[in-house]
């Protein structure tokens, strides 16, 4: 066998080698592309005004929560809606990044026990069009998740009204 030819057999491993590695790579990027669909499906907010109303519609995930993309301060976050949380609870990562102000030493009864959070007072949440100034929010220390629990003192001035997998948000 010349050396012309071997050259030309090692070119064609390393072109396959190549080739797998593309392949994996484009499979792992759809495949998280898709989770991340899975887990959020709201990540196009759906939102539109009819007469006097702000409504955002929302599909549930299957996980059977509504997790959508939203606003704090113009920044945007992963919200995860939550009518058994009395506040917004932000997790102190996500409160630096947003450079969030800690304010008074607050207790909270949670499902894994007593917690303390920070107050704070959020200028502007928003939800595709639905958007809400001077919002109270707590600092969660303990939360170490990506997404936002999008408590009561923000919903508690939204109507929302649930249809099968859809969550209707209405301001």
């Amino acid at each position: 066998m010349s050396e012309e030819s071997t050259e030309h057999k090692r070119l064609g491993h390393k072109f396959i080698i190549a080739m797998w590695i593309a392949v994996m790579i484009m499979v792992f990027f759809l495949f998280s592309d898709l989770l991340e669909t899975d887990y959020n499906p709201n990540q196009q907010v759906l939102s539109k005004t009819t007469g006097q109303q702000n409504v955002v519609t929302l599909k549930r995930n299957r996980y059977g929560h509504y997790v959508t993309q939203g606003k704090i301060n113009n920044h945007p976050v992963t919200f995860l809606l939550d009518t058994g949380a009395s506040d917004i609870s932000i997790p102190d990562k996500i409160a630096k990044k947003l450079k969030l102000k800690y304010g008074q030493e607050q207790r909270y009864q949670t499902a894994n026990g007593v917690i303390v959070g920070y107050l704070t007072t959020l200028k502007s949440v928003s939800i595709g069009n639905i958007q809400l100034q001077n919002v109270r929010a707590s600092i969660n220390p303990k939360m170490d998740d990506d997404e936002i629990l999008l408590g009561m003192t923000f919903l508690k001035f939204i109507e929302f009204t649930q249809r099968g997998d859809t969550l209707i948000l209405r301001q």
